[in-house]
């Protein structure tokens, strides 16, 4: 039987992996998420720092070539200690980070940027699908 993947980009924050997984698998049919971490992901990708954009664009080919991953999700959470900005900041660089990995072009079917809340509940930001 062929796996199914998807590829999160995720803070480092343990709180947030668990539901974020949980929610990606639930929501997309994958069997398995592969995780890449950084703190504060979603102001990192927003920035569109080029040191950072290399290296996550790195990570997301390997998990796009190698497991077929056909999503890449975009987190943002509640009580970041990276990126301790008010909620609707990160609502902002959640939508402006979805565009920028929509803008990258990986083969994929969907691009979803996540907020994660106070409940640890996962919420749909942005999300872009493919025609």
């Amino acid at each position: 039987m062929k796996k199914s993947f998807g590829t999160v980009l995720n803070c480092i924050d343990g709180r947030t992996q668990i539901p974020v997984i949980n929610w990606i698998k639930e929501n997309f049919n994958v069997e398995y998420v592969d995780l890449i971490t950084e703190p504060g992901m979603d102001k990192i990708v927003s920035e569109g720092n080029p040191f950072y954009s290399s290296r996550l664009k790195d990570k997301i080919n390997i998990s796009v070539k190698a497991h077929k991953s056909k999503i890449i999700g975009l987190v943002g959470h509640y009580d970041c200690a990276a990126n301790p900005v008010d909620a609707e900041v990160h609502y902002r660089q959640i939508e402006e980070a979805t565009n920028l990995i929509k803008n990258w072009n990986f083969s994929v079917d969907t691009i979803v940027g996540l907020w994660v809340d106070e409940f640890w509940e996962v919420h749909v930001i942005s999300l872009y699908k493919r025609i």
